[in-house]
């Protein structure tokens, strides 16, 4: 196009020059003719200047050869840098919502460490305010001694883990990815949750130890004593061992059917299963046998149960649930006590519930009951035969029926131990057996 102007600037030159030497004045002409085309330049230019001034809300303005060629191809490039930006702005934005939904904290430093960007899930689990923060220095924030040497260190391969500046309850840990040019890119997590996992499975380890290595012990030094003995075997002496050995079998034998319970009700991918369960008939037999174990401790049962109130779910894990609170409430109340177990319905939902008029439970334990192992009272659970995982098997089973368990207990008052199962999973006897049929008379 520029070539085009060219020849055309030429070819109008000629024709004035020939105007001029017909008219006598071919200096004053091509002189007109120079200024002239000059002018239009300018005026173009003016119109450009104007154009770029007034901004994209306007059309490019009106001219023709090269003039208009750069108006159009300008106004070209202006819609093509719309498009991209539009484009921009939309991938901006896609990401920002795909980094605020993330479960962790992103932060992006500059080459010195100084703060760029970041999402609200940082904002949440380090304080970071908006504007002040931005430009300041990451670890002048977070004043930690491990967080500044993991900084200086040049290893960044293991994260590194420190209480949150805004709640030191909670525990984060923080990992730096090297990016893009000399920038860094700062990925925030709260592990509380797994930190006490891993607590909590090297206490598993510890007491299932514990456990087995006593009564494994009571065992072998018995045996030994047998095998050392050359003398003449008393028969009581020898019955009394025995009797022992076997109390302590069924303390191994209680803890890993504990064990297997607990494993197989959290290993199960599956719901339970969703069978009517007649709990009243379940009841009537836990009351039987919840007499026998209390044998001359002489507890005084009081059973008040709903008898058209079923559950749908799986018979073995409620039975489970309704059979380790009896047995924790007999073991836990002194001999002459009260034990009240009751079965009813109200306007939430159905629900099993314990008391007694045991030693009661101190509040900073109630919180921790549930736990795997976890005892009050170490020397009465081996004294009864606990095993320390009835109600951490009672809660994994009711979460498993959408119920909860609540404990409301004092000391030298007793306890009480409630499941609330949901409305969902409530049947009543009248929706699935007919009502009896009545004689007519006459």
């Amino acid at each position: 196009m520029a070539l085009k102007e060219f020849w055309q600037f030429v070819a109008l030159g000629l024709v004035a020059a020939l105007f001029g030497m017909v008219i006598g004045h071919v200096k004053t002409v091509l002189l007109i003719f120079v200024l002239g085309w000059l002018g239009w330049y300018f005026i173009n230019l003016f119109k450009l200047e104007r154009w770029l001034e007034q901004g994209k809300k306007y059309s490019p303005p009106v001219s023709y050869g090269l003039w208009g060629h750069i108006f159009t191809e300008i106004y070209h490039m202006q819609q093509r840098k719309r498009r991209r930006n539009k484009k921009l702005v939309k991938l901006l934005s896609r990401f920002r919502e795909s980094t605020a939904a993330l479960p962790e904290g992103v932060i992006v430093l500059r080459e010195q460490g100084e703060i760029e960007w970041w999402n609200d899930k940082a904002d949440e689990l380090l304080g970071l305010k908006y504007p002040q923060d931005v430009d300041r220095r990451l670890t002048n924030l977070l004043r930690n001694p491990e967080v500044m040497e993991y900084f200086r260190s040049r290893d960044t391969e293991k994260p590194v883990r420190f209480p949150s500046p805004v709640d030191e309850q909670k525990i984060l840990s923080l990992k730096i990815v090297p990016y893009g040019n000399k920038q860094k890119l700062v990925v925030v997590r709260d592990v509380t949750l797994s930190k006490r996992v891993e607590e909590m499975q090297r206490d598993f380890v510890a007491n299932i130890s514990h456990e087995l290595r006593t009564p494994l012990t009571v065992i072998n030094g018995y045996l030994e004593n047998l095998l050392e003995d050359d003398g003449a075997i008393d028969v009581e002496h020898l019955r009394h061992t025995f009797k022992v050995m076997q109390q302590q079998a069924i303390r191994m034998r209680q803890l890993t059917d504990d064990l297997t319970t607990l494993s197989n009700v959290d290993n199960e991918k599956i719901g339970p299963r969703r069978e009517v369960v007649n709990v009243p008939q379940m009841l009537s037999s836990l009351q039987e046998e919840a007499k026998i174990l209390s044998g001359d401790s002489n507890h005084t049962f009081v059973i008040e149960v709903d008898e058209s109130l079923f559950l749908r779910g799986d018979p073995k894990e409620l039975d489970s649930v309704f059979t380790n609170l009896i047995v924790n409430a007999i073991n836990y109340t002194p001999a002459g006590g009260a034990i009240r177990v009751r079965w009813y319905h109200d306007d939430s939902g159905a629900h099993f519930e314990v008391n007694d008029t045991g030693i009661g439970i101190a509040p900073y334990h109630v919180e921790r009951l549930t736990e795997r192992f976890y005892r009050v009272d170490v020397a009465r659970s081996r004294h009864t035969g606990g095993s320390g995982l009835g109600l951490a098997i009672v809660t994994r089973a009711l979460q498993r029926h959408q119920a909860s368990l609540r404990i409301d207990s004092e000391i030298g008052r007793g306890s009480a131990f409630i499941c609330d199962f949901p409305e969902e999973i409530v049947v009543q006897k009248s929706d699935i057996m007919p009502p009896t049929p009545t004689s007519l008379s006459g």
